[in-house]
């Protein structure tokens, strides 16, 4: 993408063939579970390249084809598969790129599915892993052994926001000839674009901001049409996790609105987070641009913004006081996920039992708050008064 003209077209544009569809201005959803053939030839050409045609919509369907050709576009490359969860993506990905034998090297603090995946799942095939602080190079290089076949990265990360340095990352794993797959769900492709960086798989959650309504789960997988085409006959057509073309449809329609979308939340996330650096309860916020950022230098390098999701670290307080504060926000919703139209906070204490908390250790003391679409004041409003009931003597 080199301007704001090319994503107009790839948003509004791209993959469109209105002619064939009574030159309507929206694409049609095509709710088919299968494809006819005229003759015996079609179909065995079908059969032998299921990637390239309409057979089953368990492989392609137009509607999805829509969707994939401009997500690969936004991520800048050949081509990409669109599931029906990020973690459906993330499994495909690794699964295609491991064996008997093999070894990741993983960031550490990745999102709660890929740890299961390489904790729980690929060591019962004999596939092991190591757990890196991924912001440091020579983390990457010492944990690399001979039979190390995929590096997995995550940056920034969902709570704390450590980045990886990606063309540096990128270019070690191609001079050992390791795949390199990373989860951009923080940034989208409009903020980030790895796949340009050097990195070979670039993943996404699109349920956060890609469909941006809350209202559909999906995963994108993008790289270069040899990786594609590999994982989509086997990982990808085997699982049978492709996206149904109602979500697809559905993810076509929040892309008319991304630009515009990420640009209210950056600036409405700039003037919540500039009313918590005010609030007495609050120790510190963490967030990628923040000037306080260890890693300020590399975000403004490889990130061309930070969307909405930022971490409220609470001054040492009473697990009473966290859940009193979360209790009593009237606007803003707790839930898990992000990118939606709506504001959400997690209470990293929700994780593990109440006996558990240690008003010492500055994770459990963690909110983590995704400014959603609403009116900065009305937001801070919320934040004024649940914080205010937080520092409550509690009786």
């Amino acid at each position: 993408m080199n301007n704001e003209q090319d994503i107009s077209y790839i948003l509004n544009e791209l993959g469109e063939e209105n002619d064939q569809y009574f030159r309507a201005v929206t694409p049609p959803i095509v709710q088919t579970s299968n494809f006819s053939f005229k003759t015996v030839a079609d179909l065995r050409n079908a059969f032998a390249n299921e990637y390239s045609t309409w057979l089953y919509s368990r492989g392609l369907n137009p509607t999805v084809k829509i969707l994939s050709q401009k997500l690969a576009a936004l991520d800048g490359a050949e081509d990409c598969l669109v599931l029906n969860s990020g973690a459906a993506a993330i499994f495909a990905a690794v699964l295609a790129n491991v064996k008997l034998g093999d070894h990741i090297v993983s960031v550490a603090g990745v999102y709660t599915w890929a740890r299961k995946m390489f904790e729980e799942i690929l060591p019962r095939f004999g596939v092991t892993h190591s757990y890196i602080d991924g912001s440091v190079i020579e983390n990457w290089q010492k944990a690399i052994q001979p039979n190390t076949s995929l590096f997995y990265l995550e940056s920034p990360n969902s709570w704390t926001y450590e980045l990886q340095d990606l063309a540096a990352v990128a270019a070690l794993a191609k001079q050992h000839q390791i795949v390199s797959v990373i989860d951009n769900s923080y940034c989208t492709p409009l903020y980030q674009q790895p796949i340009q960086m050097g990195i070979d798989i670039s993943i996404q959650s699109a349920t956060k901001y890609i469909g941006g309504h809350s209202d559909v789960v999906a995963g994108v997988l993008s790289s270069n049409k040899a990786m594609i085409e590999r994982i989509f006959n086997s990982e990808y057509l085997n699982i049978g996790s492709g996206i149904q073309p109602f979500n697809a449809w559905l993810l076509i329609r929040g892309l008319r609105t991304l630009p515009m979308r990420l640009a209210h939340i950056t600036q409405t996330t700039q003037r919540v987070i500039d009313y918590l650096k005010t609030e007495s309860l609050v120790e510190k916020v963490i967030f990628p641009f923040e000037p306080n950022f260890p890693q300020l230098s590399l975000a403004k390098q490889q990130m061309k913004g930070a969307c909405g999701l930022c971490t409220i670290v609470l001054k040492p307080l009473p697990i009473q006081a966290i859940e009193t504060f979360c209790n009593a926000l009237q606007h803003i919703r707790m839930a898990v996920s992000w990118g939606g139209h709506e504001s959400l906070v997690v209470p990293r204490c929700a994780g593990f039992a109440e006996a558990e908390y240690d008003e010492q250790n500055t994770e459990h003391r963690m909110l983590r708050l995704y400014v959603g679409l609403e009116d900065a004041d009305y937001l801070i409003a919320d934040l004024q008064q649940a914080f205010k009931k937080a520092a409550a003597p509690v009786h």
